[in-house]
């Protein structure tokens, strides 16, 4: 008797929503080369102001794409089980960490 082994591949639902906020997340806060990033475009599209000094200072774009990664990290928790859930999970969980210590970093050095 044969045995017939099936691997099961996760299938694309809710939690890949994770992997996307959390790209869209970087495409909104990090330039690539010479070019403005497309939060900085978005920003000033809707009228705020994307750096605290003009085009220099705080790039507030940065605090901003928490708005993405915090839902991705949500969600990539909540449904795991499908395609791109961890990667999203853990690449925003990163990302956030990482930004939460750079805001902690800004008002230390500004106190």
């Amino acid at each position: 008797m044969t045995i017939i082994a099936v691997k099961k591949t996760k299938d694309i639902g809710v939690g890949s929503l994770s992997l996307a906020l959390c790209l869209i997340g970087i495409l909104f806060t990090f330039r690539f080369g010479d070019k403005f990033c497309i939060g900085d475009i978005i920003l000033n599209y809707i009228g705020l102001s994307a750096w605290s000094n003009g085009d220099s200072g705080i790039h507030y774009t940065m605090f901003y794409s928490i708005i993405f990664f915090i839902p991705a990290f949500i969600i990539g928790n909540i449904y795991s089980n499908n395609k791109g859930a961890k990667a999203g999970k853990v690449i925003s969980g990163f990302l956030s960490v990482l930004l939460v210590l750079i805001l902690v970093t800004t008002i230390i050095n500004f106190v």
